[in-house]
């Protein structure tokens, strides 16, 4: 599987489940329509990206590097836009998530043929 593609399946389905456990938040019972949206785009925009940079870096560390800050950067806009109390709750599974996808992507993905 390409890295832009397993980037994306990757980074779609864990945003998804990052907004899945809003429904453990009660302070985000009444929007988690839009929490799961959000996350679930997020996590697609933070897959995509850190799928394309990876078939141009080869390095794993730099691959789990660049996943971390793309999705602590995401997270940080979302963050922007709700109460300061909240900044934790959405940035650190934003950036764990990138984590995640920057190390799968490097590590599992098909790199392009020469």
């Amino acid at each position: 599987m390409s890295k832009p593609l397993l980037g994306l399946l990757l980074g779609s389905a864990l945003g998804l489940l990052d907004g899945i456990t809003g429904f453990f938040s009660p302070q985000v019972a009444p929007i988690i329509v839009q929490v799961i949206i959000i996350t679930t785009i997020k996590g697609v925009i933070t897959g995509i990206t850190i799928g394309v940079i990876a078939r141009k870096v080869r390095s794993l560390l730099l691959g789990i590097l660049t996943g971390f800050a793309v999705g602590l950067a995401l997270s940080f806009l979302v963050a922007l836009q709700v109460d300061a109390s909240l900044y934790l709750d959405i940035m650190l599974p934003g950036a764990v998530l990138g984590l995640i996808v920057g190390f799968a992507t490097q590590r599992y993905g098909k790199a392009p043929e020469a």
